[in-house]
């Protein structure tokens, strides 16, 4: 798993109020992006299995864990706990908020070993910790993309394709977050609300992606934007109809 947290909830506001007609928050095109991420994160389609997934995955972000990698390094993770904590006081997880602050900022486990992997799986069966990190990737992530999506005047694909690099690459200042990938994008092509064309403009902005991809070593293989998301590019399917086929890191996914 890859993921990087969302450093700043709120990404670039967008000029326009153009608005697309199915986004990538309709129902079915979320089950879809859910597994599309999944297939990248976690070589897998089977998203829900996610909730109880934590590791340390040596990136310098402390653990990563969850169905988008929140990150006790970065921020995300604390938020996490909290508002869990917010909504079943007491809960298995509780007693490493100290630590969590703690570590924020850092990749030390300093408080959370050795059980936090044991008890992160442990929360993870409760529903209750389940639809918190639905929330907060959401509210972190999803949202946030489709909306920017929307207002540039994207499709699904589009739409997607913000989503999967806020999850990896948060909404930080640093050059690679999301936000600089959409202003070097814009920088060659202009979005449909602008007047521009949508697959020229995907186009770059996927260019602008693998480049920070590429910054960064532990998300040096580009194979989730170059044959997947640019698959669906080459073939015009810009609202993510099934069947889909893509692979990533070698691996065939599909969905009917």
């Amino acid at each position: 798993m890859t993921a990087a947290p969302l450093l700043d909830a709120h990404p670039a506001i967008a000029e326009t109020g153009l608005m697309t007609s199915t986004g990538l928050d309709d129902p079915a095109k979320k089950e879809i992006a859910m597994k599309l991420v999944s297939s990248a994160e976690n070589s897998s389609l089977d998203w829900k299995a996610q909730y109880q997934y934590i590791e340390d995955i040596g990136d310098g972000r402390g653990y990563t864990a969850g169905i988008i990698g929140f990150c006790s390094g970065t921020g995300d993770m604390l938020d996490l706990v909290e508002l869990y904590t917010d909504r079943k006081p007491g809960n298995v997880l509780a007693g490493y908020l100290p630590a969590l602050r703690a570590v924020d900022g850092t990749d030390a486990h300093t408080g959370l070993d050795p059980n936090y992997p044991k008890d992160w799986r442990k929360a993870a069966k409760d529903t209750a910790f389940q639809q918190a990190q639905n929330d907060e990737r959401d509210r972190v992530y999803f949202d946030p993309a489709v909306r920017q999506g929307k207002a540039d005047g994207l499709r699904v694909l589009g739409q997607f394709a913000y989503y999967d690099a806020l999850v990896m690459h948060g909404d930080g200042t640093d050059p690679t977050s999301f936000r600089n990938i959409r202003k070097r994008a814009l920088a060659k092509a202009q979005p449909p609300s602008r007047g521009g064309d949508e697959t020229a403009y995907l186009n770059a902005f996927l260019d602008a992606r693998v480049w920070a991809m590429k910054q960064e070593e532990a998300h040096s293989d580009t194979s989730r934007v170059d044959t997947a998301q640019r698959v669906f590019l080459r073939k015009g399917n810009l609202d993510l109809d099934p069947p889909l086929a893509w692979k990533v890191y070698g691996d065939d996914f599909h969905i009917g």
